[in-house]
């Protein structure tokens, strides 16, 4: 059976699972030594669209959300217009939402949804932020991976190579590894290392009680710090909210929130001025109703992660703030967006415009289906 170039119904959905070594490893911690694990969703119309989207895993479970997408995603998707994007978000909440509503079910539907939009993309002939409204304006990055496994030397080498490259700002880490003093002693020697002009973010990954973030994060405001990125676990509004009352400094987080639901606090006490959702928890679908949710209440937008489809979101709200470069993915793509002087311009390219490397997929690719 042959079927119409405009046919849109998605005729197949197909789920590649790679594994890579690490062109510039993560040093999370010293002992850090995971591959690189993408999982690689494609969605086919009958009529030959063919979308993309994909997610990098730091901890294990692509095997996992593989196995939903079979389960749990496939059926809801199959026979459905690749142009009903928000419409299939909403019915795969729905169906998911009582074995999933965070977790691996809508990593599976952010996958898909990116799959989907990159379609909807190439059927109109757009780049995804032309579709959406957007215009082409240069969206200032910071320089990432300021790793604390690299120790306060290292940190401070990789930020003076983000600053030689033309990033005005740069995030390292802290807790975890060190003590409070120790990690003081590191954003003191960052900042005598970069000047006074050269913004200094600083991350802690959960890393701290709401009481140690109060006492560390007044010595960091000694030192001209930026932001202090998830002090508390995400599960801690109230602390988050309680730090940002007693600080000057920005308290910054998000990354790890599910959804605008799970976000919800942030909005009905905005007192972060700066939300960092990341793709793989909602998708593009889900980026886009938090941002326009956040500019209600004149909160910014830092994405976490992926700058080469963040670049398409930032320049279709209306309140971007940093994108976030790391090199993790620079390697893979027939035509990579890398950041100029510190910022990105979007592709012109229909969709998201990105399309791994033959040789690539071919080398790293462990299951296919």
């Amino acid at each position: 059976m042959t079927h119409s170039p405009s046919d849109r119904r998605i005729a197949d959905l197909r789920v590649r699972l790679l594994r890579a070594p690490w062109v510039d490893p993560p040093r999370f911690s010293p002992t850090y030594d995971r591959p690189r694990e993408l999982l690689v969703v494609e969605v086919e119309t009958a009529g030959g669209i063919v979308g993309m989207g994909y997610l990098q895993l730091l901890a294990g479970g692509v095997a996992t959300v593989a196995a939903c997408l079979d389960e749990l995603v496939r059926p809801h998707v199959l026979g459905r217009d690749i142009t009903e994007v928000e419409a299939i978000w909403r019915d795969l909440w729905r169906a998911n939402y009582w074995v999933g509503r965070m977790g691996i079910t809508v990593l599976a539907q952010s996958a898909v949804d990116v799959a989907l939009w990159d379609a909807v993309g190439k059927l109109a002939g757009l780049p995804l932020f032309r579709l959406w409204g957007g215009g082409s304006r240069s969206l200032p990055a910071y320089g990432s991976g300021c790793w604390r496994g690299l120790g306060g030397d290292g940190m401070i080498a990789k930020a003076r190579a983000y600053v030689d490259q033309g990033f005005g700002a740069i995030k390292m880490q802290a807790g975890h590894l060190y003590d409070d003093n120790t990690d003081v002693a590191h954003v003191a020697a960052m900042r005598d290392a970069l000047g006074p002009d050269i913004d200094i973010c600083v991350d802690v990954n959960m890393g701290w009680t709401a009481d140690q973030a109060i006492v560390v994060g007044r010595r960091f405001e000694e030192h001209g710090v930026y932001w202090i990125e998830e002090p508390v676990p995400c599960e801690d509004f109230a602390g988050y909210l309680r730090i940002a009352e007693a600080l000057d400094t920005r308290i910054v987080g998000g990354e790890t929130h599910y959804t605008r639901y799970d976000l919800r606090p942030f909005f009905e006490h905005p007192q972060l001025p700066i939300l960092q959702p990341d793709v793989m928890r909602g998708g593009l679908t889900e980026l886009r109703r938090i941002a326009a949710t956040a500019d209600t209440w004149g909160v910014k937008i830092a994405p976490h992660l992926f700058p080469e489809l963040m670049v398409h979101l930032m320049a279709a709200i209306p309140n971007p703030h940093w994108i976030e470069y790391v090199n993790w993915l620079d390697d893979v793509w027939v035509e990579p967006v890398l950041p100029q002087d510190g910022a990105y311009l979007p592709p012109e390219r229909p969709g998201h415009g990105l399309t791994f490397r033959d040789d690539f997929l071919a080398e790293y690719t462990v299951s296919a289906g």
